[in-house]
């Protein structure tokens, strides 16, 4: 489906199926996470941000997987330039530890009254002082500069292999938020997850695990830490390269 296409369905279900004036939000993920790492065009959310602001209706971005500098900025919603009424959080928040967070706008945020909002981690200070600390982390150590060259790195291999694999096609990086699919063919581009599946396999056997993605569950997605020591980047990359050379012949 295209992005013309896309809006068009999203206006037409507003007048058949959820009128603007029933409809509270708009939830989105910039980046794709379980659905395959597509980022979302800057022109889509720019319309979107139209069409919220034409019926009142918040845009909520999640970016619970794409946020905290894993595409290159501290949020994905950053590279379109449009502003979410809410963003949610979590996961690289507090480097693991178990935390996460909803932020938005004052007009928002303090409608819903005192003691309305609450969650299963609230008030844990050492999941609150790991957040804290990460965001120290990311001054002193310029992580998103950090995420911005490791994107670089991945997408130049990506697409060496893209070239040297017929069934490597689609390259999608997003900062370091990295991705490919297996192809029958570059012509007919027919998705091939039980290659998908044989090359995890092969490279859980050789000591990586990877995980695949997508709606047909052809991709291959890679969301190794943004502070990956270059050596070790290098080994899990030879790895991939090797069961894509094994399983592809």
């Amino acid at each position: 489906m295209s992005e013309e296409e896309a809006l068009r369905g999203l206006r037409m279900t507003m007048k058949t199926d959820s009128p603007a004036n029933q409809t509270a939000a708009i939830v989105l993920e910039p980046v794709l996470g379980e659905g395959g790492f597509y980022a979302a065009p800057t022109s889509f959310l720019k319309e979107l941000r139209n069409i919220c602001d034409e019926n009142g209706i918040l845009l909520i971005v999640d970016e619970v997987q794409s946020g905290f500098g894993r595409t290159g900025k501290m949020f994905a919603i950053e590279h379109s330039g449009v502003e979410a009424d809410i963003i949610t959080m979590a996961k690289s928040m507090a480097d693991g530890m178990p935390i996460s967070a909803i932020v938005g706008t004052d007009k928002h945020m303090d409608s819903s009254g005192p003691n309305s909002l609450g969650g299963t981690y609230t008030g844990s200070p050492t999941a609150c002082a790991a957040a804290l600390a990460v965001f120290d982390v990311f001054k002193e150590e310029d992580i998103l500069g950090k995420s911005v060259r490791l994107g670089e790195k991945l997408n130049q291999r990506f697409t060496q292999w893209q070239e040297q694999f017929s069934h490597v096609d689609n390259v999608r990086t997003l900062g370091p938020m990295a991705a490919f699919e297996f192809v029958e063919s570059k012509d007919n581009h027919k998705p091939m997850p039980e290659l998908a599946a044989a090359v995890t396999k092969k490279a859980k056997e050789k000591g990586l695990i990877l995980l695949s993605c997508g709606m047909y569950g052809n991709s291959l997605r890679f969301l190794m830490p943004v502070t990956i020591e270059d050596n070790i980047l290098e080994e899990g990359l030879a790895i991939v390269e090797e069961c894509l050379k094994e399983v592809g012949a």
